[in-house]
């Protein structure tokens, strides 16, 4: 037997496709039963309704912004493991994770060799900016480096350079695993670009006296670091690799 259609409630559904409201228009009949179960006022259910619109959007901006950030994979502060990396501070990485240093333009330095947990730290906290509002980033400097290259020798340098003006923060991946070379200086422009108008999380393994070992200028290195570290937060990943220490418990389990 075909169920009864109520008109109204498809006028409804009109009303909320023109108005552009999903949330709204996927949740109302529920909402209404429960109005009328539990004998609420009109504007106690107007509430309500509004309330759910208002929080799909901001579960599909969220949504939106995660996909935009293009993280490798999504990473928490919950699934580090601190006591792996006992020289890490702790209640640094938890207070830089309020993300203060965004509104600052303070940029963040991770230091260590590979497999000790850079790239995870940097992904939770800009998964935490997302949350709290805030547009990020997450690239690879040898993709980025490809990319500056390409708009350089399509003569669109400084458009693609303003594009990155959007973003709040922005996740530098892996710096020092290949010598710059004629990206170099690109990446220098790109870094001065942010200073002091957004903020940088940079991931590398050679300490900043190896900096030269791939930019292949002395003087440009010191120019840079000047200008990342004069308002940084400078993390140190001092310990085992995690993806060694996983490959020997795998080989030699614990009994």
């Amino acid at each position: 037997m075909r169920e009864h259609l109520d008109p109204r409630e498809a006028l409804v559904d009109i009303y909320c496709k023109q108005l552009k409201l999903p949330g709204l228009k996927a949740s109302f009949r529920e909402l209404a039963r429960d109005a009328m179960e539990q004998n609420q006022t009109p504007t106690a259910f107007l509430a309500a309704c509004l309330a759910k619109e208002v929080e799909m959007r901001v579960q599909k901006r969220l949504s939106t912004r995660l996909k935009q950030a293009k993280f490798n994979e999504i990473k928490t502060l919950e699934g580090f493991d601190f006591n792996s990396i006992p020289k890490l501070p702790k209640t640094k990485v938890i207070s830089l994770a309020e993300c203060k240093f965004i509104k600052e333009r303070e940029n963040i330095i991770c230091i260590g060799q590979s497999g000790t947990g850079k790239s995870h730290i940097a992904t939770a906290i800009g998964i935490t900016a997302i949350q709290l509002g805030y547009r990020v980033r997450f690239i690879k400097v040898y993709d980025l480096i490809q990319e500056l290259l390409k708009a350089e020798s399509e003569y669109r340098l400084p458009r693609y350079l303003k594009n990155w003006n959007k973003y709040d923060l922005v996740i530098l991946d892996e710096l020092g695993y290949i010598n710059l070379g004629t990206g170099s200086p690109l990446l220098f422009q790109f870094c001065s670009e942010r200073y002091e108008r957004g903020s940088l999380i940079i991931t590398t393994n050679l300490d900043f006296s190896r900096w030269e070992e791939v930019f292949g200028d002395n003087a440009l290195t010191i120019a840079l670091l000047d200008r990342l570290t004069h308002h940084a937060h400078v993390l140190p990943f001092v310990g085992e690799s995690y993806r060694f220490k996983e490959s020997k418990e795998k080989l030699h389990p614990q009994i």
